[in-house]
């Protein structure tokens, strides 16, 4: 099997992407590699809308419970042992179809992409700042030196914004101004689900609520027993921050709900603005008829063009 038959799916969060590369497997003989560094995270399940054991049951997925809790996400690393699945599942005579909605580790595992070097001394410069004067403040600092770039990385996350000013000062270049045009490294049909903004944001809204009544708070507290707070990447993901506000008594249950609705949607703002950038994605409606038969109808068309 050549890289020519790999499928993405991709899409703003709560779009129904993991539900459809699943049906889109069982039509192709496939596998699904994942995209979200988180779900590739130990015991973070319910914050990151990990697939159930029924649907890892079905079929076969990639980059899920890789790391430990206390694994620092590092994009390279995740592109590497994800290139290593999908050239597996080749070898397997599979379809590998590669779903998430993360603009940044698609692109990596799909695209030649070009990662600056890390400077150690300047990278725990900036993360001291980051504790002690929180990510609002370095996201202040990004906007002075890159506006570009700050308004496309959620004030709240300080991974991103570390990073983003490490490169900057490595480099002195502006961190946006380094991203390549697109060259496919691994060629794919790319599928984008489509939805509009109003009804997106009410399934956002349902699922936090599903989330918390699956027992998010629960997991969180288990989470923190385990060392969550400390965990350099994962006490910062979407959910978690706020359900930790939460248990430590900064916020109450229905601030905590509400900044994680918000927060959320304003992630999935930046995905579809990200997205839409790709002149490479196929959109459908993610509401369509038979949504599976038109992916795997243009999916065809393509390789057989």
């Amino acid at each position: 099997m050549t890289p020519r038959h790999t499928l993405t799916i991709v899409g703003p969060t709560a779009v129904g992407k993991t539900k459809l590369a699943i049906e889109c497997a069982e039509l192709l003989d496939g596998e699904l590699v994942g995209t979200d560094s988180m779900q590739a995270v130990t015991g973070m399940d319910i914050g990151t809308a990990k697939p159930t054991a029924k649907e890892l049951g079905r079929i076969r997925h990639h980059m899920i419970d890789v790391w430990p809790m206390s694994h620092r996400a590092d994009v390279v690393q995740f592109r590497d042992l994800a290139r290593i699945s999908i050239a597996e599942i080749g070898q397997r005579q599979r379809t590998p179809i590669v779903v998430g909605g993360s603009v940044l580790y698609v692109k990596a595992i799909l695209d030649q992409f070009d990662f600056p070097a890390t400077d150690p001394i300047i990278r725990a410069r900036y993360e001291n700042l980051l504790d002690q004067d929180g990510p609002k403040k370095l996201h202040e600092l990004l906007a002075e030196k890159d506006p570009i770039t700050a308004s496309n990385i959620l004030p709240g996350n300080g991974r991103r914004i570390v990073r983003a000013l490490e490169v900057i000062e490595i480099t002195g270049e502006l961190y946006h101004s380094r991203l390549p045009d697109p060259v496919e490294e691994i060629p794919s049909v790319r599928i984008g689900l489509e939805i509009d903004r109003v009804v997106l944001d009410a399934r956002i809204t349902q699922r936090v609520d599903h989330m918390l009544n699956l027992g998010f708070v629960r997991e969180v507290e288990h989470l923190e027993s385990q060392g969550l707070r400390n965990a350099p990447t994962a006490s910062r993901a979407i959910g978690y921050s706020q359900v930790l506000a939460h248990v430590s008594g900064e916020i109450s249950s229905d601030e905590m709900r509400e900044k994680m609705i918000y927060a959320t949607q304003k992630f999935a703002r930046r995905q579809q603005r990200w997205f839409r950038q790709d002149p490479r994605i196929h959109w459908i409606p993610w509401d369509s008829e038979h949504l599976s038969e038109l992916v795997l109808t243009h999916f065809n068309e393509v390789l057989s063009s």
